[in-house]
């Protein structure tokens, strides 16, 4: 039996990790407390603080000059992805919330990056199905419904070219998908994550980063 190397994650260590990580910068800062403020009881479907750094991280990597985000909510990824583009670069972001995704309109067009950013206001599968078949996307992100993630990755994967990436976040959904009796969106993961392994599409990893991320390279 195999035993985890994990460290624990003390609140100390948490906030040295993010000392030690790329800052966010004002805007991105602005946007994540605006976020906890005004909607408290959804914040936490924001992205965590350091997955905005590392999806940047990720852009960069693959060189990536499209990309489609699904599940925008106040748009602090889609933030942090769309300034990891180049200048002629687009971010697609899917989300069904005027609301919400209208903070993250102020926060783009205050970084500038507004002009990079096409948001779709509507049901993502719709939005994804309406996108040409061909293969013309670089970079993915899945932060949206749970029961939808496998038809959402089914829809992407065959648009992202090949060497593309598609990350997916919440695939450990704070530790529920280890039992099999669970229900609701956690038995929707545990059925993802099993739908992922076993996609010969890709190769995949899961990484313990926030509630869990897979990262996965379109072969």
């Amino acid at each position: 039996m195999t035993k985890s190397k994990s460290t624990a994650i003390t609140e100390e260590l948490y906030d040295y990790v993010l000392a030690h990580n790329p800052p966010l910068d004002a805007v991105q800062r602005k946007l994540v407390e605006t976020t906890y403020q005004r909607f408290p009881d959804e914040a936490q479907m924001q992205s965590a603080q350091e997955q905005g750094p590392l999806l940047a991280f990720l852009v960069r990597l693959c060189g990536a000059r499209r990309i489609v985000e699904v599940g925008t909510f106040t748009g602090f990824s889609t933030l942090a992805m769309a300034q990891a583009l180049p200048p002629n670069g687009e971010l697609i972001a899917c989300d069904v919330s005027e609301e919400w995704t209208a903070f993250g309109r102020e926060a783009w067009e205050k970084a500038g990056v507004a002009d990079r950013i096409d948001l779709r206001i509507g049901p993502a599968l719709d939005t994804l199905r309406a996108m040409p078949a061909e293969p013309a996307i670089d970079f993915a992100y899945l932060d949206a419904d749970k029961p939808n993630y496998i038809a959402y990755w089914d829809e992407l994967v065959p648009r992202l070219h090949p060497g593309g990436l598609i990350v997916a976040d919440n695939v450990l959904f704070g530790g529920t998908v280890t039992d099999p009796q669970v229900e609701g969106a956690a038995a929707a993961i545990r059925e993802f994550n099993d739908h992922v392994r076993a996609d010969q599409r890709v190769e995949a990893v899961i990484l313990t980063v926030a509630d869990g991320l897979t990262v996965a390279r379109r072969l």
